[in-house]
């Protein structure tokens, strides 16, 4: 009964999870794109306090940095909600534990779910530390996704568990479509990152041409050098334009390449009716994402819906999430009724084969 608590218990705190990192991420957006990212100059706390000091002891602590209260304030909320996250993910830690010897319980999943907010911290860390560095933005990004994903594969293990439905087989393997979408979803946020940290958004003027061209001039090497020198101030970028228009454009590339996988996983898995409407919602959250871009583009980037970008972005990693779980719970061929003739014949061809063998 004890056991039976706790993965209740753990379910509903990971359902919790799965919508407090989402606030976090959304947080976290919203204090990059309001130029927050450095409203305190040091970790975790903020000009040496735990909440925004006056201006007298933000100057004497950092008298190069002045204090803009309401950015500070940002970066702290999003500090205090994450840090809600980092307890969270402990006490899930804790009830794993305690619920170690259920059946089937996901305890690795709670491990690695401890371990990438650990990381997840670290990389918030060296994002200030770091100003802003544009590699260790992207990776915070990332991270922040999967901890919310790893919520959300929390919560549907403990619900499989929680109803004692397994479908009385085991997981299938998933096909290489599946992988390329999920691969190419994370390249795709991964990029959405890299033009946000490099302040690429608005690089190219108009759509779908960029600044009246099919094909800019544009710095491929530069915009994409995973090396660029650690030190300088990275609010509001270090590259020229060619290489943020580079960005721009890889960014719209792998959309376009994202909507045809996706399109392509649709049809592949349309005749699987419980996977139809997880294919509906991601065709339909990628429609949605597509026209924000555009009209982030020819708005010049409002908060508004810079903001909501992030948020569908997220959005369609969580669906795809979900879908990827079900279509893992597809039966096998083998778990499929099976002809009492056919049975019947492979039976009785096995039994003749071991008595050759018993005559040989």
């Amino acid at each position: 009964m004890k056991t039976t608590k706790d993965v209740r218990l753990a379910r509903c705190l990971s359902l919790f999870g799965v919508l407090l990192a989402l606030v976090v991420m959304l947080l976290g957006a919203w204090t990059r794109l309001v130029d927050a990212g450095l409203g305190c100059p040091d970790w975790p706390g903020c000009y040496g306090k735990l909440v925004v000091p006056d201006d007298a002891t933000a100057l004497a602590h950092s008298p190069h940095v002045p204090l803009d209260a309401g950015k500070a304030w940002a970066e702290m909320i999003h500090r205090y909600m994450a840090g809600m996250l980092g307890l969270l993910v402990l006490g899930l830690t804790f009830l794993a534990w305690r619920a170690r010897r259920a059946p089937g319980y996901p305890w690795r999943t709670s491990a690695g779910l401890l371990l990438a907010i650990m990381l997840q911290g670290a990389f918030g860390a060296f994002t200030v530390t770091l100003k802003l560095w544009p590699q260790v933005v992207v990776l915070h990004l990332l991270g922040g996704l999967g901890v919310t994903l790893l919520f959300l594969w929390l919560y549907l293990n403990l619900q499989r568990i929680d109803a004692r439905v397994d479908g009385g087989y085991r997981p299938s393997r998933p096909g290489a479509l599946w992988l390329i979408a999920i691969g190419l979803l994370v390249l795709q946020i991964a990029l959405g990152g890299w033009t946000s940290s490099n302040y690429a958004g608005i690089a190219c003027q108009g759509i779908p041409t960029c600044n009246g061209q099919w094909w800019p001039a544009m710095d491929w090497q530069e915009g994409f050098n995973l090396a660029q020198t650690i030190g300088p101030n990275y609010l509001y970028g270090q590259l020229h334009a060619e290489a943020r228009t580079a960005i721009q454009v890889a960014h719209r590339l792998g959309a376009v390449a994202l909507g045809l996988v996706l399109l392509s996983l649709a049809l592949r898995y349309w005749h699987q009716r419980v996977l139809r409407l997880y294919l509906t919602l991601l065709l339909g959250i990628y429609a949605l994402q597509l026209g924000l871009g555009v009209a982030n583009v020819l708005l010049w980037l409002p908060l508004d819906l810079a903001l909501a970008h992030t948020a569908g972005a997220v959005l369609l990693a969580l669906v795809m999430t979900v879908a990827f779980w079900r279509a893992r719970r597809l039966p096998r061929p083998h778990s499929l009724p099976i002809d009492e003739n056919a049975a019947g014949i492979s039976n009785l061809g096995g039994v003749v084969m071991l008595i050759s063998k018993r005559q040989q």
